[in-house]
């Protein structure tokens, strides 16, 4: 088949930007993503982990003021509502703006690259010599073909519902809520409440509001975040009047979960193909690094062999990450490490 592009990006959050960005100029590249530049926040606390950092270090990129939100906290205070212990903590995190954040990643694709925004994506068929990507468009049907597929569409993959059917990985709904700030002093903390979650939740002060979320389980997730509000409460937070709501879906992977991300001319990258941390859900800096992997394995002679082999380590370190969990999410061992006050302030 002769194909009108050398490679189809679906989904341009940190992933699939950073993959078009990076893409050899000589490649046909479409980039196809359902956001506009007025849409597409997802619930996220918005924070730069020094992993994160280290991967935009690489690509020898700073971040623009535009893009910072204020206040830049350095330290997060940790809430077990299971013990009722406190903890504060060190931390390095850049408070940021993750909207800014990721429409300045979409500002720094070439433009040899075909970019197509409010494109949602309703069919992918494999063709002879590559595949068929059918998408919707201000309600106008469109299509286009090409030799790879690269699945950067976040935890509700097609790509990865389409090609690696039997691939689950262990999901929950985020959901958050944005307050104004009134409160005496800026704040960032995290609260464990195995009642509620057996992942966690944060709150943090941003560009003038508070913001609280949290990742329960998929079945009931709202009555979960509800109850851990009415918890939260007798601890001193007001969850008065609050200025808009946010949900999605997001994944946290175990055991097993982080497969080959690639075969027969189909590639997965950032939350597509899992890559999450377990232990605190950040995945920034997994799609970064995906994506400069993925770049340099499509200019090889065998790109899913060869992403396969480049993502080995990045796969490894997310399944280490499972070794730190119980110290997070087991309510025991998490009550002795803060009792300890191992590393606090």
């Amino acid at each position: 088949m002769n194909a009108d592009y050398d490679v189809i990006i679906i989904g341009l959050g940190p992933a699939g930007a950073a993959l078009a960005r990076l893409l050899a100029p000589h490649m046909r590249v479409l980039a196809l993503d359902r956001k506009t530049d007025i849409s597409g926040l997802k619930p996220c606390g918005g924070l730069l982990a020094p992993d994160a950092q280290k991967a935009l270090a690489r690509f020898d990129l700073t971040l623009p003021n535009g893009v910072l939100a204020d206040p830049q906290i350095f330290s997060v205070s940790v809430l077990d509502l299971d013990s009722g212990l406190a903890r504060r903590y060190q931390r390095f995190y850049i408070n940021m703006d993750r909207h800014k954040f990721d429409r300045w990643l979409r500002s720094l694709i070439p433009a040899s690259v075909r970019v197509r925004e409010n494109a949602v994506c309703t069919r992918l068929q494999e063709r002879e010599g590559g595949f068929t990507v059918h998408w919707r468009e201000k309600d106008i049907r469109q299509e286009a073909s090409a030799r790879y597929i690269v699945g950067a569409d976040g935890a509700s993959s097609l790509v990865r519902q389409t090609f690696f059917p039997a691939r689950h990985i262990r999901r929950y709904t985020a959901v958050q809520q944005w307050f104004a700030d009134t409160r005496p002093s800026p704040s960032y903390g995290c609260v464990f409440d195995s009642q509620n979650t057996d992942c966690y939740s944060w709150y943090l002060s941003k560009d003038g509001y508070w913001i609280f979320g949290g990742a329960y389980p998929q079945q009931n997730s709202r009555a979960h975040f509800e109850n851990q509000k009415q918890k939260l409460a007798a601890h001193g937070f007001d969850f008065s009047r609050p200025l808009k709501t946010e949900a999605c879906q997001v994944l946290r992977p175990s055991w097993g979960q982080l497969a080959a991300p690639a075969r027969n001319g189909v590639f997965l990258t950032g939350e597509a193909a899992g890559w999450v941390s377990p232990s605190s859900l950040e995945g920034i800096s997994s799609a970064l690094t995906g994506a400069r992997l993925l770049a340099r394995a499509l200019q090889s002679p065998s790109p899913e062999k060869t992403y396969n082999r480049l993502t080995l380590p990045l796969r490894l370190k997310l399944q280490a990450k499972l070794l730190k969990c119980p110290f997070l999410y087991r309510p025991l061992l998490r009550r002795l490490v803060m009792q300890s006050g191992l590393q606090a302030l």
